[in-house]
């Protein structure tokens, strides 16, 4: 018997080790945590001879349609961001600190326009005819397009585990992985030709760790069972932006290949 409770403290104190380091605390600041493949974005050296390419997104949509995979009920939320088109132009924004594209607002172009045209009746009905300083300048238009989206999701790619038991004290580990596809391309806006296009698989891993004891105790009249365990599951929205930003740099070197702009080594 005190063999058992000195193995009960054991796998206890072990997973409460786990469950303390994955612990979050209320009143802990934001947790702020960057991707690797952006600090490649970053770390490409400058544009070889030319200007701030114009680049322009209007949309990055989700067409998987897929809900929150779940093997108890259905899920109404979507199983990834709908909102990614916000990391596309992160992404951009990063590469070579800045210095490779100017991106303009096109997803709110709506209110944009909408401001402006305010801004215009506002000084013609306060200021009377606008004087030359005071003009709006004309919205900068875009050379190249970015479209594309995320194309698939899927749940369950693989899973398993291993456990083991002994006279009622058993330990198991399981693991599960997802995945999620991405894809993106580069358009001409003269021409509509589709220039460059990449595509970027990231895997969403899953793991859960447990133990358990269940022993009968006097004369098999009583039970006697503990559980404990903790699970850790990689971040959707993490796998989707790193797909995103790995699918730029793809395309950042195909256009260096296909001599589209020069990378400045």
């Amino acid at each position: 018997m005190l063999k058992i409770l000195l193995m009960i403290i054991a796998l206890c104190g072990l997973n409460g080790c786990a469950k303390n380091a994955n612990k979050v605390n209320i009143n802990d600041s934001p947790f702020i945590e960057s991707t690797s493949t952006k600090h490649q974005l970053m770390a490409i050296p400058e544009l070889k001879g030319q200007p701030q390419i114009t680049i322009a997104v209007y949309n990055f949509p989700d067409m998987t349609g897929q809900r929150k995979p779940s093997t108890k009920f259905s899920q109404l939320s979507m199983a990834v961001s709908q909102g990614a088109d916000t990391w596309v132009i992160s992404a951009l924004k990063s590469v070579g600190k800045g210095t490779w594209f100017k991106v303009v607002e096109r997803k709110g172009l709506d209110s944009l326009v909408k401001e402006r045209q305010l801004i215009r009746s506002t000084r013609e009905l306060y200021d009377g005819k606008q004087e030359v300083g005071n003009v709006l300048k004309p919205l900068i238009f875009a050379g190249l397009l970015i479209e594309g989206g995320i194309i698939g999701y899927d749940a369950n790619v693989a899973s398993g585990g291993d456990g083991a038991r002994y006279f009622g004290i058993g330990i198991h580990e399981e693991y599960r992985i997802d995945q999620v596809t991405v894809s993106m391309r580069v358009i001409a806006v003269q021409t509509g030709e589709v220039l460059l296009t990449a595509e970027a698989t990231k895997t969403i891993a899953s793991h859960k760790t447990g133990m358990d004891v269940f022993r009968f105790l006097d004369m098999s009249t009583k039970a006697f069972e503990v559980e404990s365990g903790v699970a850790v599951n990689e971040p959707v929205n993490y796998a989707v932006r790193t797909a995103i930003e790995y699918c730029l740099l793809e395309i950042l070197k195909l256009g260096d290949k296909e001599e589209l702009w020069k990378i400045k080594y």
